[in-house]
């Protein structure tokens, strides 16, 4: 069992950047791939990017060039460096692991494990 906990979230300016952390209770992690999703009132949950345990990364086309992912496997912890942000970007963000070869990246739904969420604010 992972147990992951995002932090990092918070009410930030349009065009400004914050940066989120997944942190992993597994010591394992680096074996996972990573994904970030997100959810906005009354919006299904979408992707926002991911990476997999080789370092390969992928991006929503929404948040290309403005995202960025990465992975500190001596930390279990995945980042997300989020710059340049809009107010379409506030959502609950979440990170989710899934083992290789049994997730796909941009399918929530084939992640087996979730945090609890972080909340993102972009005022305008």
């Amino acid at each position: 069992q992972v147990q992951l906990v995002e932090s990092g979230g918070g009410l930030v300016q349009a065009g400004g950047s914050l940066r989120l952390s997944c942190a992993a209770s597994e010591h394992t992690f680096s074996s996972y791939g990573v994904g970030w999703f997100r959810q906005a009132p009354g919006k299904e949950r979408e992707f926002v990017a991911a990476i997999r345990w080789n370092g390969d990364t992928y991006y929503a086309d929404s948040v290309k060039g403005r995202f960025t992912i990465s992975r500190d496997n001596a930390k279990n912890t995945v980042y997300l460096q989020m710059n340049s942000l809009k107010p379409e970007d506030t959502a609950v963000y979440y990170c989710a692991a899934g083992s290789s070869g049994r997730y796909s990246y941009n399918r929530g739904g084939t992640y087996a494990y979730w945090g609890q969420g972080t909340q993102v604010t972009v005022s305008s």
